[in-house]
């Protein structure tokens, strides 16, 4: 018998499918990013955009009510929502609830509505939309549904199907409107998520057996609401993971590695403690970013073991980095702990006019911003592009009546926006600061004496003199704006594209520096990485200084993973 209508559950079924199919192509979809840069995937950045959903849906248990499932989807992907392909997802999947969750049953009339609705608000939510990418696929999509209602389709199998024939046709048509993506040689990199998750809905509605394996959240969340009280509790935290690991180090840290390391684990969570024993790191805090810590961790040696605690759920869930060696620490039988340092609980501020919330990765660009007066500083950047509910739970931290944030990143800044439309209680002003030099800029203009807006103006208006570059390595082989680009490749990236490659990282330092830096240059600031020797630094920093006598060069610790170095010309 040929269904002729979708209910609650099986739009639930369908949405956990197609996250299913989006997450099980992440990888994929990462290698489409036309940039060839080690981080700020699309495919990683949607899953854990619709992942947040899935998880608000799974806690309604079972249900018939579509304006249940609907708020679910659309509350927990715009919480959820990372990089600017996330953030259009989260804004698709909400306008096309506004339509459904009025009724009880979806058919083809009320689907047509609904892709409308789905487009109409991610359009809004763009300030300058561009064609080629997420947007055009969704538009497609919708606007052959629209034709199939209109023409009276009445087999929705029918219909889904030709709809997601349209999107993948549409997407395959996205290198003709965008050249950087012709030249690359992929399709837009969001538009592929999005027919990736159409296709896991549509297989689940033709009754395939989908492999939810990959789904691992889905584990994690109950059934059943929980009783008031508990979920009351549970919103309280600040941290969700209790993290407990073990590293086997190559060799001892130094006192200096083993201070940045513990003043980066404060950055990231709460309740640190870190201890050397032996040839043996012992960890412990509760954090939100356990991938992250992980990350830094290997820069000592192998994981012995990851132990993380749900502390929302009350579940643990372990891992092994190397199951070939035996468990140094373990729930059962702890070893003779040692010498430990833990973070002290901050006392709440009392209340004023403006605070500040930052995005940035590294412990000494951190340090930057708080000692320029930056309230709250979120971990994250192009390495992990932070949440919605991230940037949110920052601005429910600061005390303050108007709260300026500075994503200092473009991936960011539409989550950053998204956040402030859901604030209530406080102004939030988003300052679309996209590089790190940039923010650090807007914060040193900041004028009491000025009123919020004002401040706003002058802050846009002083940003706009920093010319920015960031020094990395390239993961894959492609080519952009007629440069060639071989994996391993040292890559200079300024603000609108590819500056220079190489193979030698202080030259293509320099030769990027080269090219922000113009008559009207009067600082030039540089930020070395964590991979980066205090020597050869310094010796940039001469080398500088030689080539550019009338600027004035500063060199400074940021700490940042992978970007070897950050420079600004200003």
């Amino acid at each position: 018998m040929t269904t002729s209508a979708i209910d609650a559950k099986l739009l639930a079924e369908m949405f956990f499918a197609g996250a299913a199919n989006l997450e099980a192509n992440k990888e994929w979809i990462n290698e489409l990013n036309v940039f060839p840069v080690p981080d700020g995937d699309t495919g990683t950045n949607m899953t854990l955009t619709i992942k947040s959903a899935v998880k608000e849906v799974s806690a309604l248990g079972s249900t018939d009510s579509m304006k249940d499932v609907c708020k679910a989807m659309s509350s927990g992907s715009l919480r959820g929502a990372r990089g600017n392909s996330g953030v259009i997802l989260s804004q698709l999947i909400r306008g096309f609830g506004k339509v459904a969750k009025t009724e009880t049953e979806l058919t083809i009339p009320v689907l047509a509505d609904g892709f409308d609705r789905a487009v109409e608000t991610a359009y809004k939510a763009v300030m300058k939309p561009k064609e080629g990418t997420i947007l055009t696929v969704a538009k497609g999509a919708s606007v052959k549904s629209r034709e199939l209602a209109d023409a009276g389709e009445e087999n929705l199998e029918v219909f889904l199907g030709a709809v997601l024939e349209e999107a993948e046709k549409v997407l395959a048509n996205t290198p003709e409107l965008l050249p950087v993506l012709k030249q690359a040689g992929v399709v837009d990199s969001g538009g592929q998520g999005l027919v990736q998750v159409l296709k896991g809905a549509f297989d689940r509605f033709l009754g395939k057996e989908i492999d939810y394996s990959a789904l691992m959240e889905k584990e994690e969340v109950k059934a059943e609401a929980e009783p008031e009280k508990e979920a009351a509790e549970k919103e309280e935290l600040r941290f969700i993971y209790k993290m407990r690991m073990t590293v086997l180090m190559a060799k001892k840290p130094s006192s200096r590695d083993q201070k940045e390391y513990l003043e980066f684990l404060k950055s990231l969570g709460d309740r640190v403690k870190c201890a050397v024993e032996g040839d043996i790191l012992h960890v412990k805090c509760q954090t939100n970013d356990p991938g992250l810590i992980i990350q830094r961790s290997q820069k000592f040696g192998e994981l012995g073991e990851v132990r993380l605690l749900n502390l929302k759920d009350t579940e643990s869930i372990g891992r092994s980095a190397d199951a070939a060696k035996p468990s140094s620490v373990s729930d059962a039988a702890e070893p003779k702990k040692p010498a430990e340092t833990e973070t002290p609980r901050m006392p709440e501020q009392p209340r004023k006019e403006v605070g500040f919330i930052t995005v940035s990765v590294g412990d000494g660009i951190r340090d930057i911003f708080t000692g320029l007066g930056v309230d709250y500083v979120i971990s994250g950047g192009q390495t992990m592009n932070p949440s919605t509910d991230d940037v949110l739970k920052a601005v429910e931290s600061v005390n303050a009546d108007v709260v300026f944030v500075l994503p200092n990143n473009k991936n960011i800044i539409m989550a950053a926006n998204q956040a402030a439309s859901l604030t209530t209680d406080k102004k939030v002003i988003v300052v679309p600061t996209t590089t790190v030099p940039q923010g650090i800029t807007a914060v040193i203009n900041y004028m009491p004496d000025l009123d919020a807006e004002a401040n706003k103006a002058n802050m846009l208006e002083e940003i706009g003199s920093v010319h920015s570059a960031e020094v990395t390595y390239a993961v894959r082989d492609t080519e952009i704006d007629n440069i060639k680009i071989h994996e391993g490749d040292i890559m200079g990236i300024g603000d609108s594209g590819i500056l220079t490659t190489g193979g030698d990282i202080e030259d293509v330092t320099f030769e990027s520096l080269k090219k922000i830096v113009d008559e009207n240059t009067e600082i030039i600031s540089i930020y070395y990485g964590e991979d980066v020797e205090e020597e050869k630094a310094e010796k940039f920093r001469a080398r500088a200084s030689e080539v550019f006598p009338s600027c004035d060069v500063e060199l400074q610790y940021g700490g940042q993973p992978i970007y070897y170095y950050i420079l600004s010309a200003e």
